[in-house]
C-alpha cells in the first residue's frame, strides 16, 4: 500500500481515540489537521466543537459548530453540541430551542443524544429540563443503566431524596458496576443517617476506583466511628492513600491560592500588598476582626482567612491548604443541605455559610 494522507474518516476515528482518553489538544491538533486536507467534512467539524467543549474553549466551539450546521442544518450531533455551547455562553433559549429541534427531528430514541442533553442542562443548573430529558430517555431505555441514574441525579437536585435512591437503586440493578451511582447512593444513606448502608455501598467499589474525595472522607470517619479504628490501622491504610492521592491532584487554581496563602500563614494580621488580595479573594479584608459561630456554638475570630485556617484547624485538617478544606466543606454541605457554597474565597465562602444559615455572623453593624 503506498503512503498517502489519511482519508476524513480515519483522521476522525483517531481523534475520537485521542478523545476518548482524555488528549483533548492531540484530538484537537488531529481534527485541524484533518480539516485543512478536508475543509467540508461535516464530521471533522463536529469533532472540533466537542474537542474545544473539552477544553472549555465555548466560543470557539461554537463557532466550529456552526460550521458544521452549514454543511448540514439537520445534523443532529452538530445541533446537540451547539445547544451545549449556546448553554455554556448563556444563550439558554436558543439552546433549549435546538434540543427540542433535535427531540422533533426524531432522535429522542437516541440514548447518547439525550444523555448528553441531559447532562449539558443539568451542568447549567437547568434540573427540571434535564429530569424531563433523562425521564424520556429512561422511558426510551429501560436497560440503560446511566440513563436511570442520571434521572435520579436530577431528582436529587429537585429534592426529591426519595425518588432519586430508588432510581440509583435500579440503575445499580442493571448494572453492578456503575460506580458512580452506588456513590452516590452512599452519599443519600449517609445524609439520612443511614451509616451502616452508606459504608457499605462506599466500600462496594474499590479504593482506586474513587474519584470523589468526599466519599472517600466518609469511609474513613464510618469505620472510625463504627469500628473504632484508629489512625495507623492497616485496614485504613488503602483509603488513607486514596484520599491522600486525590487531594494531590494537580489543580492549578488551588496550587496558586496554596502558594498565596503560605506566604501569609505565619501570622494573621501581616500586611499584605491590597491588588494580591483584590486580585486572588476578589476584595482587600482590611483589618476588621469578624466572629462567626459554628450551629455547635464554637466561636471564630479573626479576618475572613484567619476563621477558615481556624475551622480547618479545628476539624483536623491542619495539613490542607485553605482552598481545600473550603472546597471539602462545600461539599459537604452541598450533600446534607443541598446548597452550593463557593468555595474559592474566604469571604465569600463564609457570607454564602451565613446566608444558608450552615453558620452565623455576629459582627455588629458595618
Amino acid at each position: 500500500m503506498t503512503e498517502g494522507f489519511l482519508s476524513s474518516e480515519e483522521y476522525d476515528e483517531q481523534a475520537h481515540r485521542l478523545y476518548d482518553v482524555g488528549d483533548y489538544d492531540g484530538a484537537l491538533e488531529m481534527l485541524k489537521e484533518g480539516l485543512a486536507l478536508y475543509p467540508n467534512a461535516v464530521e471533522l467539524c463536529v469533532g472540533l466543537g466537542y474537542a474545544r467543549l473539552a477544553r472549555e474553549e465555548f466560543a470557539w466551539a461554537r463557532r466550529a459548530f456552526e460550521r458544521a450546521m452549514v454543511l448540514d442544518p439537520a445534523h443532529e450531533d452538530a445541533m446537540v453540541g451547539m445547544g451545549e455551547a449556546l448553554l455554556r455562553l448563556g444563550h439558554r433559549i436558543e439552546a433549549l430551542r435546538l434540543f427540542h429541534r433535535v427531540e422533533q427531528m426524531g432522535f429522542d430514541d437516541d440514548i447518547e443524544l439525550m444523555l448528553t442533553m441531559g447532562r449539558a442542562l443539568y451542568r447549567d443548573g437547568l434540573y427540571t429540563q434535564a429530569r424531563d430529558v433523562f425521564g424520556r430517555a429512561v422511558a426510551a431505555r429501560p436497560d440503560s443503566a446511566e440513563a436511570v441514574a442520571s434521572l435520579g441525579y436530577a431528582l436529587h437536585r429537585l429534592g426529591d431524596d426519595v425518588g432519586s435512591g430508588r432510581q440509583a437503586r435500579r440503575a445499580l440493578r442493571i448494572d453492578p458496576d456503575l460506580h458512580e451511582a452506588r456513590i452516590y447512593l452512599g452519599h443519600l444513606l449517609y445524609d439520612r443517617g443511614d451509616w451502616e448502608g452508606s459504608l457499605r455501598e462506599f466500600e462496594r467499589v474499590p479504593p482506586v476506583e474513587h474519584w470523589d474525595a468526599l466519599a472517600v472522607w466518609r469511609i474513613l470517619e464510618l469505620k472510625r466511628a463504627l469500628w473504632h479504628m484508629e489512625s495507623g490501622d492497616a485496614r485504613l491504610a488503602p483509603w488513607e492513600d486514596r484520599l491522600r492521592a486525590l487531594e494531590e491532584l494537580d489543580d492549578p487554581i488551588d496550587r496558586l491560592l496554596a502558594e498565596i496563602e503560605s506566604e501569609v500563614a505565619e501570622k494573621d494580621g501581616l500586611a499584605l500588598d491590597p491588588s494580591q488580595l483584590e486580585l486572588f479573594s476578589g476584595r482587600a479584608e482590611g483589618g476588621r476582626e469578624h466572629r462567626v459561630r459554628s450551629p455547635d456554638g464554637h466561636v471564630y475570630r479573626g479576618s475572613w482567612s484567619a476563621i477558615v485556617r481556624q475551622m480547618r484547624d479545628a476539624a483536623g485538617f491542619g495539613h490542607e491548604p485553605l482552598s481545600a478544606f473550603m472546597r471539602r466543606m462545600a461539599e459537604r454541605w452541598h450533600e446534607q443541605s443541598g446548597v452550593d457554597v463557593p468555595f474559592r474565597d474566604p469571604e465569600v465562602f463564609l457570607r454564602a455559610a451565613v446566608e444558608y444559615r450552615l453558620m452565623f455572623l455576629e459582627d455588629g453593624p458595618d
